[in-house]
Parts: C-alpha cells; sequence; structure tokens
C-alpha cells in the first residue's frame, strides 16, 4: 500500500465536462508519484453528524469543507502517513514540481486578485483545495473541531467561505501554517485576464506569487454566480495546458 492517500470528490454526475480534465490531471499526478488515489462521490458526506447536516442543508459547500476533514482522517485512522485533498476543480500543471511538503500539515496559496471600486486588490491568503495532513499532527483534528464548533455555533444564513479560506487565514495569520506556494488558486479577474480581456489582474497576481504554480485551483463555483461559464473553464484549461508558462 502506497503511504500517500489523495482523495477527490464531487457530486454526481460532474456538472460540466472540464471538471474530468482537472480530475484527470490529478489521478495522472497522483500515479506518478505513486499515491493511491479515492474518489467518493457523495459519500463524502456520509460521516457527517445529523445536526451539522441538517444546519448546512441549504449550504453544500460549508458541508462538504466539514466532509473532506473527516475523510482525510479516515484515512490516516486506515494507516495512511499522509492523506491529501485536492478539490475537483485543480488542475496540475507541472506534476514534478507538485511535491509535498515534509511538514505534518500544509495548505494551498490562494493570491486572490479583484477589482473593488474600480481598483485591483489583492489578497493573500491561504486555501482548503489542496491541503495535506500526516500521521501525528495534531492540526487535522484541531481544524475540524473549531470547524464544527464554528457551524454549531453560526446563526443566519451562511456564507460558502465560513469555514473555508477565511476561516484558515484567521488561523494562519495567528499560528502561520506551512504553506504550498505551488498550489496556486486563480480567481476570475486573472482567468479574464488570461483569455484575453482587458485587466491588469494576472501581473498583480504573478508579481504576488513566490513561486510559479504547479496546480491551480479554478474557482468553478463561480460559474454557479454566472462570473464565469463552463466555456471559460475549458478555453483557461486548454490554454493552461498549452501554455502553463502564463502564469509563471
Amino acid at each position: 500500500m502506497s503511504d500517500v492517500l489523495v482523495i477527490q470528490s464531487h457530486r454526481s454526475p460532474l456538472p460540466a465536462s472540464w471538471y474530468r480534465q482537472c480530475i484527470d490531471s490529478v489521478e495522472a499526478w497522483a500515479a506518478s508519484w505513486g499515491f493511491a488515489y479515492r474518489w467518493l462521490d457523495d459519500a463524502l458526506f456520509d460521516p457527517l453528524p445529523a445536526q451539522i447536516r441538517e444546519k448546512t442543508a441549504r449550504q453544500s459547500v460549508v458541508a462538504a469543507d466539514l466532509g473532506r476533514l473527516y475523510a482525510l482522517q479516515a484515512a490516516l485512522a486506515e494507516g495512511y502517513d499522509c492523506a491529501v485533498w485536492v478539490d475537483a476543480d485543480t488542475l496540475v500543471l507541472d506534476p514534478l514540481a507538485l511535491a509535498l511538503a515534509d511538514t505534518g500539515h500544509a495548505f494551498g496559496r490562494e493570491i486572490w486578485v479583484q477589482e473593488t471600486a474600480g481598483k485591483l486588490k489583492v489578497y493573500r491568503k491561504i486555501h482548503n483545495a489542496f491541503m495535506v495532513f500526516r500521521q501525528g499532527d495534531p492540526v487535522l483534528a484541531f481544524y475540524l473541531f473549531a470547524a464544527q464548533c464554528l457551524v454549531r455555533r453560526h446563526d443566519g444564513p451562511m456564507v460558502p467561505q465560513l469555514i473555508g479560506p477565511k476561516f484558515l487565514t484567521m488561523l494562519h495569520n495567528v499560528i502561520d501554517f506551512p504553506v504550498l506556494e505551488m498550489a496556486a488558486m486563480l480567481s476570475p479577474a486573472v482567468i479574464d485576464d488570461l483569455l484575453g480581456r482587458k485587466s491588469a489582474a494576472l501581473q498583480r497576481f504573478k508579481q504576488a506569487s513566490e513561486v510559479p504554480p504547479a496546480a491551480v485551483n479554478l474557482s468553478g463555483s463561480m460559474v454557479a454566480t454566472g462570473r464565469l461559464t463552463d466555456a471559460d473553464m475549458a478555453a483557461v484549461i486548454e490554454l493552461l495546458q498549452r501554455e502553463p508558462e502564463l502564469l509563471g
């Protein structure tokens, strides 16, 4: 058995064909490093306590953020030395450069570029679209405990990022988690720029990135909001697979 398990999940059937390109790139990356791979579908939600399921019924993103933590915890309980979560809308660009940290835990880097009041702003965060946890490290159990506490105590409508990048970045600003700088995320403004629309977002992204991305989360949730389209996603995947140096 491999010492490392890579886990992914998404509702079935996949909402668009471009997801399969992303998933295939992650499977190929895992195979190239000799990692085991597991796809969960909606089984991701099975371990959630009934109270949490009920409270997150209208916010599946929050439920999925919790479900992935249970899945990672289960993998370590099975005996894997290392468990890795990768979102289904993550595209691997450079398998050799996407190396796992030797630290007990690590999170991906989010350089979020967006236009606010007519000006581009850059927000430097960490994200949970790419996470690594190893045996004996306390952060996974702490993150799951803290996230569930936050959901249970929360009143009113939930934002999708409740226990994701915003919460993680708040903790990171205090604790200083190890970060996989090459596991990046592209905001819609950066994708717009890559697709030839007028914007300085790509330049700002590259200036703020410490290393060229080896994998990018494509912010697929922005399709549901109407900010991006499935055609945009397919086009940017084709472009980055052909010219990954555009992000370097």
